[in-house]
């Protein structure tokens, strides 16, 4: 086993570990599994790049009385083995996560098109050095996979009329809109301001397979106040446990 800590999220209702030395979760984990009012008893969720596991950790606490299953894929074998150690801490049986590469065929008990919910936080990084940290360099940086095609298997495993969430860089709303262009409506933009008055630096995304709505650009959430603090907002989405209200 290698080395990790014990960590907490949503002001320490979920135990999650994390290795010492390599990829750790942000708040945009956290943000992202705040996204959806719309999951009911029986629906199937999906986390495609999990990571250490924070979205479906977070997503698993918050739906936690609902019959739900949830499921991580990731290509670290080192991440996948604490994400489900997180998973056995917490107690939620109904998640586990399974070592996938997503450029290759799915194994047969994951079936294309059979997600009502499939959520993403993809490496962001196109250009950036690489970290020398390997674990570090694969989860930020796009080097294996474009954002494109990683979008698109995203919608080839998402149920008919069912959703899909991505958070990513804001530079990135074009590729994502693009990807999304005549596969998906019903898309949601919710830009993520670090302080007031600054441009947003990450965009949170929703978007239904199948669905003829219109595009809709929200306010968005500003996450720090300028001294530093969590915003109120982002204080009951970060620390409460509370959803994204816009779907």
């Amino acid at each position: 086993m290698q080395n990790y800590t014990q960590d907490y999220l949503l002001d320490k209702k979920v135990k999650i570990f994390q290795p010492t030395d390599g990829y750790r979760a942000s708040t945009d984990a956290v943000l992202l599994s705040a996204m959806p009012a719309l999951i009911k008893s029986g629906d199937k969720i999906l986390d495609v790049g999990s990571g250490t596991g924070a979205v479906s950790l977070c997503l698993a606490e918050r739906v936690k009385n609902l019959n739900v299953s949830i499921l991580g894929l990731d290509i670290q074998p080192q991440l996948v083995e604490l994400s489900n150690l997180s998973a056995q801490e917490n107690g939620f049986d109904f998640l586990h996560f399974d070592l996938v590469d997503i450029r290759k065929k799915m194994p047969s008990h994951i079936p294309y098109c059979s997600f009502n919910h499939v959520f993403s936080n993809p490496p962001y990084a196109f250009n950036d050095m690489p970290s020398p940290n390997q674990s570090k360099a694969t989860a930020h940086n796009l080097s294996l996979i474009d954002l494109t095609s990683w979008i698109n298997f995203c919608i080839k495993m998402t149920a008919p009329k069912g959703f899909f969430y991505m958070v990513n860089r804001a530079e990135a709303l074009d590729q994502i809109l693009a990807a999304l262009y005549s596969k998906m409506g019903n898309i949601q933009v919710f830009p993520l301001f670090s302080k007031d008055n600054q441009p947003a630096k990450r965009v949170l995304v929703s978007a239904q397979k199948d669905s003829k709505a219109p595009t809709i650009l929200h306010r968005g959430l500003i996450v720090h106040t300028e001294n530093g603090d969590y915003s109120a907002q982002a204080n009951d989405v970060l620390r409460l446990g509370k959803t994204i209200d816009f779907l």
